[in-house]
């Protein structure tokens, strides 16, 4: 008995081995997809150029019209301040994303409205806040729903109290 052909003069073993190699770097290229970061960036994105424009006497609609809405205002001392902010984050698979860069711009105002300065601050600069680590303290006694419902009832109509 011969070798069996396929219709294209192969080997039918070559042709299915072929196809195996073939899905398994179709899979090798799924898998480093897979593990490569995905960046994200957020916020406000703009170069240097643009924050080198705004110097102090400008008006708070002339740095709107350079720089876009800000992110938030603020109230500073006597003057107030636009603040501008952009964060970028890479996150790999299903892991928890992590911030990369952060960058704020600061505008501070004038009582009158003029720019006095311009600040840029980084990660570097920011605190991390936990707010969740205060808890309000409470006197409950530990006990359950029915006696703290029923404490008080027969205490009021004798008149222990």
């Amino acid at each position: 008995m011969g070798e069996q052909r396929s219709t294209l003069g192969q080997p039918a073993a070559g042709r299915v081995g072929r196809s195996v190699l073939a899905g398994l770097a179709l899979a090798a290229v799924a898998v480093s997809a897979a593990c490569s970061p995905t960046v994200t960036r957020h916020g406000h994105h703009f170069g240097e150029q643009d924050v080198t424009q705004i110097g102090p006497g400008l008006s708070q609609e002339q740095v709107k019209g350079v720089l876009g809405t800000p992110t938030t205002t603020a109230t500073v001392g006597g003057g107030s301040a636009f603040y501008y902010i952009s964060s970028t984050t890479s996150q790999t698979a299903f892991f928890k994303p992590t911030e990369t860069d952060r960058k704020v711009v600061a505008v501070y105002f004038s009582p009158l409205g003029a720019v006095e300065r311009v600040a840029n601050y980084g990660l570097k600069d920011g605190k991390v806040i936990n707010y969740a680590t205060d808890t309000t303290k409470h006197s409950a006694k530990d006990e359950s729903i029915l006696r703290a419902l029923f404490r008080n009832l027969g205490t009021k109509q004798l008149g222990l109290e």
